[in-house]
């Protein structure tokens, strides 16, 4: 396990910044607003040719037990105790608060070292407040500017101290995220989004998956804002699974701070290769369920339909059959999605929806044999062949499939800009039935097969 970081200090210091600093990426949410992070987030580090995990918390603060802020704290105390050593950050500008004291003693008795980060020390009116930061007992404290990306050789220096050897020069940085085309797909985690409306219960679902309240969930709407990834192991198949913060429809979110987890929820959408639409069971396919669906089929990712909080509906065997004809008949473009009743409070249909996820993987990722392509392609136009379009013809040659993830095909054909988009819709419908491609986007793209004689000039009357 990588040495690992844990960056805490009161709200508004500066630690998303410095953690997305320290990763080369903005995964943490940023803003003015006091306490936007809430959740602890887990990234890889490089500073220079040290490597390490850091994690960042939400800001140190006191709340009433039981309280969003009390979890909250929780976690960060979690966080503190998988970490090999603390950066606790204050703000230089603002100089030493009580809060600052207060939570200083609390890191000292974490037993772990700790670096004291002076942040947002750019020009002199920082010099004070690091001064002033002597008297926390941690310490010299060490001026940066993580926005600006100021004093880093001198935290680089502080850490060097803290941190095993390096690895060999040569050793080849870790990114978990970069797929190598040639690796067996069975070996890698699936990643999985959980997306959905705000208080589908998109949290407490990941939580049961890990046996553990690793993410704070509330009856209140809007309790998640980062989208945060968590490893699961589910019998033995590898999952990274992001937990997102709810989408609401566009006219209601004014907000600046909803506007970025929405953002960083729609990112999620794009990183992931299958992705779960929770809904609640007593409001299940509303509008906004709708829209959510369809942006994760245009953005070609497998889908799967998660019925959540099934254990208020009573034991109605009915209402399954209704689930599956009311799911094909309102997304018709991902027809034939697994879909699966669960309650994340109550651990049901947890197993089935981990093999739905499994299975929608699969089939995201099927190539189909091109002899059995062109033959089923012979039969289907054969069985409806196009339509003339302004009296001339149509002429389909041949379909290839072009690349899995999701399933892409080309078909080569004259006038492909002629070609009404109802028989490519004939096509896809038939195509996924023929090879069993239930609830993953297929796309068929037209090209033009080249004249052998469009060079040659026609002879002169």
């Amino acid at each position: 396990m990588p040495f690992t970081i844990a960056i805490i200090g009161r709200p508004n210091v500066g630690k998303s910044t410095l953690f997305n600093r320290l990763v080369g990426q903005k995964l943490a949410l940023v803003d003015d607003e006091p306490g936007v992070t809430r959740d602890r987030r887990e990234g890889a580090a490089r500073l220079g040719d040290l490597e390490f995990a850091v994690i960042d918390t939400a800001g140190l603060d006191e709340g009433a037990k039981g309280s969003l802020t009390a979890r909250m704290q929780e976690q960060t105390e979690a966080a503190i105790g998988l970490a090999d050593a603390l950066m606790f950050v204050i703000d230089a500008r603002a100089g030493l608060t009580p809060n600052d004291r207060a939570f200083a003693d609390f890191a000292r008795r974490a037993n772990k070292p700790v670096v004291l980060v002076a942040n947002k020390s750019e020009g002199k009116q920082g010099d004070a407040g690091a001064m002033e930061s002597y008297a926390l007992g941690l310490g010299e404290p060490i001026q940066i500017s993580a926005e600006h990306g100021e004093g880093l050789s001198d935290l680089y220096d502080a850490l060097r101290v803290l941190m095993p050897e390096p690895a060999d020069e040569d050793a080849e940085f870790d990114d978990d995220d970069v797929i190598d085309p040639d690796e067996d797909i069975s070996k890698r985690p699936i990643r999985v989004a959980i997306v959905g409306r705000p208080n589908a219960g998109k949290s407490t679902l990941i939580n049961h998956l890990l046996g553990e309240e690793r993410l704070l969930t509330s009856a209140e709407a809007g309790t998640t804002r980062d989208s945060i990834s968590v490893e699961i192991n589910w019998k033995g198949r590898d999952f990274r699974v992001f937990d997102t913060a709810g989408l609401r429809r566009r006219s209601r979110i004014e907000e600046k701070l909803e506007k970025l987890s929405v953002a960083d929820a729609l990112r999620a959408v794009r990183f992931a290769e299958v992705v779960v639409l929770m809904m609640d069971a007593q409001n299940r396919f509303e509008e906004q369920d709708l829209r959510i669906a369809d942006l994760i089929e245009r953005e070609g990712r497998a889908l799967v339909i998660a019925v959540n909080k099934w254990d208020l509906m009573g034991r109605q065997s009915s209402l399954i059959s209704a689930l599956r004809t009311d799911a094909d008949h309102l997304l018709p473009q991902v027809k034939g999605m697994p879909i699966v009743a669960v309650s994340g409070l109550m651990g049901e249909g947890i197993d089935r929806l981990m093999s739905a996820i499994e299975e929608a993987y699969a089939v995201w990722n099927r190539r189909v044999p091109t002899a059995s392509l062109n033959r089923w392609f012979e039969q289907a136009v054969d069985a409806n062949p196009p339509p003339a379009v302004s009296g001339r013809r149509l002429k389909l040659n041949y379909i290839t499939q072009a690349k899995a993830r999701p399933p892409s095909f080309i078909l080569f054909c004259s006038r492909a800009d002629a070609v009404p988009q109802s028989y490519l819709r004939y096509l896809v419908n038939s195509l996924r039935e023929f090879f069993e491609l239930p609830g993953t986007p297929v796309r068929i793209s037209l090209r033009e097969k080249a004249n052998p004689f469009a060079h040659k000039r026609r002879r002169p009357s």
